[in-house]
């Protein structure tokens, strides 16, 4: 019996010796450039100069690593896709027991850069954002969430906080889908997601469907989300803004939220979605509401409002990704497809083909900083004019959300509040979003409208 423990004495000093240490091959101190309950990212290079790379070192928060997080990593391991973020190494710190994720740097994400437009438009300040600009982050999301669903991976929390973009380098301008904390394989579950994750999606980009309780739900909600996130790059503003605080509770109706995508889409028609008697809270959303107050909007008005063609190849694929029915919802490979992707100009590898990238990189913060502090935002320049490749107005893109927050430790957390570089939290379905409220003028003419404050770090 001692012998063995011996043994196993000996295997654990000499693995420990053998155990390569994050700290010895990257150089990171003084990097900060993200963090929150999640814990703590940092801007990395190796010591030995072998590569110029830059890379994302995150440090779980707390000792050992939740179930959440094994999942996320497990998972993370597998994906292989040039528009899916990659997670490299996973380094173990027996000695303090630490657990550090190696993942690619992105310089940029589409919260930073639709932000950088809004706040230039907001200052009347020249700003021209190609049409192939938007549609080649369009392309590149669809084409990363193809091989998400293909692969029977739901992502469940895409908005343009989780949308990386690489700066210059050998990816210049590729787009990475990050934070997979509430991705889930939907192959065979042994439970209903319901059950599993009561809520789901930051509630802006919630599917109807998702908001009226459904028991079960597909890839659909997905793509909802992107065409939410699609909605904001052409409109310069969030779709479904709803102002109330997004508390993720056990009960997945939000009225609130509800009564946005109403305002924009109409009263849901029941010859048109016929399953919608069906969802857990269609009785209380006909209590809470009556269809003669919503039947003269729909998103084509909506659209018509804010400059978007009726008649557009835009406007035709946003419309089949905002389908109130998700069966009958546009799907990945259906979307790549669309004549929207065949008219010139064509989407690029490069999101930023043409044109000198306008955006700043990302800042180091200090342990001394505010956690949620607005000067660590770069302020859009006086004039920045980037080239259109196509005639006519230029799309704007900003973004007014603040993102979900994921809570790393080992035992069940309560909602807290920070970016992640790759979202980890405790327990899904416990992501919170808090609310507190700036005021941000609108793009368009007219009173100024609030907007949850918005932290700066990134979210992988």
């Amino acid at each position: 019996m001692h012998s063995s423990i011996g043994l196993d004495g000996d295997f654990k000093v000499k693995t420990a010796l053998e155990r390569t240490k994050v700290e010895d091959i990257f150089s990171y101190e003084g990097c900060k450039v993200g963090r929150g309950t999640y814990g703590h990212v940092y801007k990395a290079k190796r010591k030995d100069g072998s590569d110029t790379r830059e890379y994302a070192l995150k440090l779980i928060e707390g000792t050992g690593i939740s179930m959440s997080a094994c999942r996320e990593i497990a998972l993370l391991r597998e994906l292989r896709h040039p528009n899916v973020i990659n997670l490299q190494k996973v380094f173990l710190s027996m000695s303090d027991r630490k657990v550090w994720l190696l993942f690619d740097y992105a310089e940029h994400d589409l919260w930073h850069i639709i932000k950088f437009h809004r706040a230039a438009k907001q200052s009347k300040k020249l700003v021209s954002t190609p049409t192939s600009m938007v549609k080649s982050l369009l392309h590149q999301i669809l084409d990363g969430i193809r091989y998400l669903h293909h692969n029977w991976v739901l992502h469940r929390d895409l908005k343009p906080a989780n949308i990386l973009v690489m700066g210059d380098g050998a990816e210049r301008g590729r787009v990475k889908i990050a934070d997979m904390g509430f991705a889930r394989l939907f192959n065979c579950p042994l439970k209903s997601f319901a059950d599993l994750d009561p809520v789901v999606v930051t509630f802006w980009y919630r599917a109807p469907e998702l908001l009226l309780g459904a028991r079960h739900y597909t890839k659909a909600i997905d793509i909802w989300a992107i065409g939410c996130i699609f909605a904001e790059l052409l409109t310069s503003e969030p779709i479904f803004h709803c102002r109330q605080e997004d508390i993720k509770v056990s009960n997945p109706y939000h009225r609130e939220q509800l009564d946005k995508i109403f305002n924009v889409m109409g009263y849901p028609n029941e010859r048109d979605w016929e399953d919608i008697k069906c969802m857990p809270e269609y009785s209380q959303m006909t209590k809470e509401f009556k269809k003669q107050n919503f039947h003269n909007l729909s998103l084509t008005k909506y659209s018509e409002k804010h400059k978007i063609k009726a008649d557009g190849a835009a406007f035709a694929l946003l419309s089949k990704m905002l389908i109130m029915d998700p069966t009958k919802r546009l799907t990945s490979d259906e979307a790549l497809k669309d004549p929207y992707f065949s008219e010139d100009p064509q989407p690029t590898s490069d999101v930023f083909h043409g044109f000198a990238i306008p955006y700043a990189k990302r800042e180091f913060i200090t342990d001394d900083e505010e956690k949620e502090d607005p000067s660590k935002t770069a302020a859009a320049p006086s004039t920045v004019t980037i080239p259109s490749t196509a005639a006519g107005p230029s799309n704007d893109v900003s973004h007014n959300q603040r993102p979900a927050v994921k809570k790393i430790k080992l035992e069940p957390g309560q909602p807290g509040h920070g970016h992640d570089y790759h979202g980890h939290q405790a327990m899904h379905g416990h992501s919170g979003q808090s609310a507190s409220s700036s005021s941000i003028a609108s793009n368009n003419a007219g009173p100024s409208r609030n907007y949850p404050a918005q932290q700066q770090q990134p979210r992988y």
